[in-house]
């Protein structure tokens, strides 16, 4: 265990000091211990709960067979080890019933079973996001500042840090490095643990960024969190049984960040990093992007002179005269993709009342990706999409049954607050316009509408080259509206992705707080 004492400074100290030996803050040394108390208690519960509730369970694997397990008892590992020592070596998730699932942790009754490893979506999130653990525990050892965001990304994690002005680092990052592949080596085991609501607020207790997340987010009597090493957080997981499985460990920079992305909050010191479970991997990754690097498309648009990017408005695309004649190109393409499918297109304003986004949700969702102002006496937000006022154009008369289906495109600006650290030439902007559409119809309508959509889809991107893989995702933990209408839904688009017959994957939990969603 590690002891508290007094903190390192600087990147000569950091890297003469293995992991178990950087002294802890007092206040991560209370929280571990009341960890460890906590589990303590739960863990005699669940072995009274494995001798009273185990029983024999069947398992269904993907390709039909089935497998013996006992409730309570046998995990998700130990029935891929059964299967094949590769299998369980390259594990890094299973899916039971649908849901992700921590390998180590016993099966509770009959249904399916899905091992993923890191070639799947899933895989390199939970991958990454323990990652992005290790780096807190790191972090929170050596900074002694109050960890706050630590999710994967779709290229890798990070992990965000509020700390004093005073004792920011400075270029401490191949120390920091160091210190996490000797936490990787030590093979620290992910240890998931139940608590209820008070017991959570009592870990987080000295964390108001923690606290803040506890207050808004968490609704019900009990929630999860994670230990690793020193860090206990607040975390749904699932995650790797153990850090020996990331074998390429590579942390890349840092930047500034705001809390919540607002910068009249505070503001964050964020790590960002990659790793993978095979070195050889590592290699290959920097080579694609050091191969990258000359197709970066802020370099070309500069040398070719079709668009820039200015500091004066940040997020936002200057399109020269050349880049302008292809941007006009791409738009005019479109739009007749559009009129050949039976679209209308149509113009909505670009600013709207919160009152409209507090109906549709958005407010409650998605407040702080907007940006909102004061006019006289009524608050107003810049669009982020269009489907709100698509809804306003389609109630504005009463309609017939005749005109379904309406399928309304839209052109407009748009607009979200994305964080400046994460801003990236075109690919995550500020200000941008999407070949946006919404579809009005019948139930009976929507198998049909869905195929046209899929069929639309895969036009356009054999026209530009593009391969696409799909993705279906699921209902979220915060969803508005019926769950019975959310099941029908959800069962029509796998359906019609199964008569499209291209690839796709279930990405659950991951559907917008209105509806599931398709996407590439």
């Amino acid at each position: 265990m590690l002891t508290a004492g007094r903190a390192l400074g600087g990147a000569a100290a950091l890297s003469c000091r293995a992991y178990g030996q950087v002294p802890l803050p007092p206040l991560v040394s209370e929280r571990l211990a009341l960890f460890m108390q906590l589990q303590s208690q739960r863990s005699a519960r669940l072995e009274e709960r494995a001798q009273r509730d185990s029983k024999p369970i069947r398992v269904s694997l993907p390709d039909g067979r089935e497998l013996d397990a006992q409730a309570w008892k046998t995990s998700p590992l130990e029935l891929a080890a059964r299967l094949g020592r590769s299998l369980a070596d390259g594990a890094v998730v299973a899916r039971v019933n649908g849901v992700l699932w921590d390998l180590g942790r016993p099966l509770e009754q009959d249904g399916t079973l899905e091992i993923l490893g890191f070639d799947s979506g899933e895989g390199k999130g939970v991958f990454w996001h323990s990652s992005a653990h290790v780096l807190g525990s790191v972090m929170e050892c050596l900074y002694r500042g109050s960890l706050c965001h630590g999710p994967s990304t779709d290229s890798g994690f990070f992990y965000d840090m509020h700390l004093d002005p005073s004792s920011l680092p400075s270029n401490d990052l191949p120390a920091l490095q160091e210190l996490c592949t000797q936490m990787i080596r030590e093979r620290q085991l992910f240890e998931r643990l139940e608590v209820t609501r008070g017991e959570l607020l009592e870990l987080f207790k000295h964390n108001k960024f923690k606290l803040q997340i506890i207050e808004e987010k968490i609704t019900t009597q009990t929630a999860t969190v994670y230990r690793c090493g020193s860090l206990v957080d607040l975390c749904r997981g699932p995650h790797l049984p153990h850090t020996g499985k990331i074998k390429a460990f590579k942390l890349l920079k840092t930047s500034s960040a705001q809390w919540r992305g607002d910068p009249s909050l505070p503001p964050l010191h964020r790590v960002i990093g990659v790793s993978f479970p095979e070195s050889r991997l590592l290699r290959d990754w920097e080579q694609e992007r050091e191969e990258a690097r000359g197709r970066d498309h802020r370099r070309i648009g500069r040398d070719q002179e079709l668009y820039f990017f200015h500091e004066l408005s940040p997020g936002s695309c200057f399109f020269l005269p050349k880049g302008a004649h292809l941007y006009n190109t791409l738009t005019d393409f479109i739009k007749s993709e559009y009129r050949q499918r039976g679209y209308t297109e149509v113009v909505t304003p670009n600013i709207f009342s919160s009152r409209l986004w507090e109906r549709s949700g958005h407010w409650q969702h998605y407040r702080d990706s907007m940006f909102s102002f004061r006019v006289e006496t009524d608050t107003f937000a810049l669009k982020p999409m269009n489907c709100p006022g698509h809804c306003l154009m389609f109630e504005h008369r009463p309609r017939s049954w005749r005109e379904l289906p309406l399928r309304l495109a839209d052109f407009g600006v748009l607009h979200r607050n994305e964080n400046s650290g994460a801003l990236t030439g075109l690919t995550r902007v500020r200000r941008f316009i999407q070949d946006d559409a919404h579809i009005f119809c019948t139930p009976q309508q929507l198998h049909s509408e869905m195929r046209g959509c899929l069929q639309f889809l895969q036009a356009v991107y054999s026209v530009l080259g593009f391969s696409f893989r799909l993705y279906l995702s699921t209902r979220p933990d915060k969803f508005m509206g019926d769950p019975e209408m959310w099941d029908n839904a959800e069962k029509q688009l796998q359906s019609s992705l199964e008569e499209f017959g291209e690839p796709w994957e279930l990405n659950p939990g991951d559907g917008a707080f209105y509806g599931p969603k398709v996407r590439p």
